[in-house]
């Protein structure tokens, strides 16, 4: 369950965590991806381009995915640029989010609705082993940041939700506020240098800023919505934009984190 990509990468003296929601702790989201990619499909394939369904589906796909982490309007400027692309007059990125939430709140409020009239435990939709990790994290003194490219005021109602806000004593950081600032904050704060940020994420953009920094990257390669095995995507992204670690979920986290604390000899 644990692959160990950069042997030797460790932090022994790590002070903070930052992790990412969706897909890395949350799973109220869960296939978000296939709302966005069949809303980009069906517009694109209503202007008569010639291309198939499955072409602008791949398409999208790749263009969206490596934002994904950030700010949704990344992902709908993105969108837009197709539609141009293709003779289309585009709506403004933000209509295109909002009607992709729209879309994705369905799903979500169900979840939600669940959670709060006790049908289901919060930890029904958490990745296997997140509660027991934060935790043991906590446990050890580090603090924990949350980031995510949710909007705030979202991101901090489905953490509640889940009860996993009272983790977070770094705080809630949702979009507009961006994990690369976050991860410059927290590793240029007073006394703090990037080897002791460990970071948590199962998209290109947390793990590139961790890695980056020069903090320790987890890829968390949830094959959602089960979590169970690693997602063969989801882990070559990971690894090309710099994880030291992949994981499915935190059940191995007896396993991963004496690695992660381990005083190596320097090589």
């Amino acid at each position: 369950m644990l692959e160990i990509v950069r042997p030797e990468a460790a932090a022994p003296g790590a002070r903070a965590a930052m992790f990412d929601f969706d897909g890395t702790l949350s799973l109220i989201r869960s296939g978000w991806l296939d709302i966005m990619l069949d809303m980009m499909t069906g517009t694109l394939s209503a202007l008569g381009s010639g291309e198939s369904a499955e072409q602008l589906r791949t398409e999208s796909f790749n263009r969206v995915w490596p934002h994904t982490g950030n700010d949704t309007l990344f992902q709908m400027a993105e969108f837009a640029a197709m539609v141009e692309a293709r003779g289309g007059t585009p709506e403004d990125p933000r209509a295109y989010k909002q009607r992709f939430l729209d879309e994705l709140f369905g799903i979500s409020e169900r979840r939600i609705a669940h959670v709060a009239a006790g049908s289901a435990a919060p930890d029904r939709y958490l990745v296997p082993g997140s509660r027991a990790m934060l935790e043991d994290l906590r446990s050890r003194g580090l603090t924990l940041y949350l980031a995510s490219g949710t909007d705030h005021d979202r991101l901090q109602h489905e953490a509640a939700v889940l009860d996993i806000a009272r983790y977070f004593d770094g705080g809630i950081h949702g979009a507009p506020f961006s994990k690369e600032t976050l991860v410059t904050q927290i590793t240029s704060a007073p006394g703090m240098h990037p080897g002791m940020l460990i970071g948590f994420g199962d998209g290109p953009t947390e793990i590139a800023a961790l890695h980056g920094s020069g903090a320790l990257a987890i890829g968390v390669a949830s094959d959602e919505p089960e979590c169970r095995k690693v997602s063969p995507f989801k882990r070559r992204s990971l690894i090309e934009h710099g994880a030291d670690y992949i994981i499915p979920n935190f059940l191995c986290r007896q396993a991963l984190l004496p690695v992660l604390f381990a005083d190596h000899e320097p090589v």
